[in-house]
């Protein structure tokens, strides 16, 4: 019941946080700001699912004893920690040929009073 309850919840905040990582996406102006969004939300968001799947493997294994729950949990603890340092890896590396390509940011912040500087 409880593990049932902390899935849900796993799965609800994985969702949540890959839903704003979609809307960063769609939103965002530049490929830097669009990018951040992407990689910090659905690492998040990967990281709360692969958790719930973990939670599930636990509690099944602790009510039929059976060994193949175990292994579900384990592969998904590997895929979650695999994921989480190639998104980082990734998007250093999409920022670096971004820059090198010569790319350049949105400026987001105007700055008037430049404007005046003699």
């Amino acid at each position: 019941m409880i593990a049932d309850i902390l899935v849900l919840a796993c799965l609800s905040v994985g969702l949540f946080f890959n839903t704003l990582g979609i809307v960063g996406l769609l939103r965002f102006p530049d490929v830097y700001t669009r990018m951040h969004a992407t990689t910090k939300m659905t690492t998040f968001g990967s990281v709360f699912t692969a958790l719930s799947v973990i939670i599930y493997g636990a509690a099944q294994f602790l009510g039929t004893g059976d060994g193949q729950y175990i292994t579900l949990s384990l592969h998904t603890l590997i895929a979650a920690i695999a994921l989480a340092f190639t998104n980082a890896v990734g998007s250093h590396a999409i920022a670096r040929g971004a820059h090198k390509a010569g790319i350049k940011p949105v400026p987001a912040v105007v700055d008037r009073l430049e404007e005046y500087t003699p």
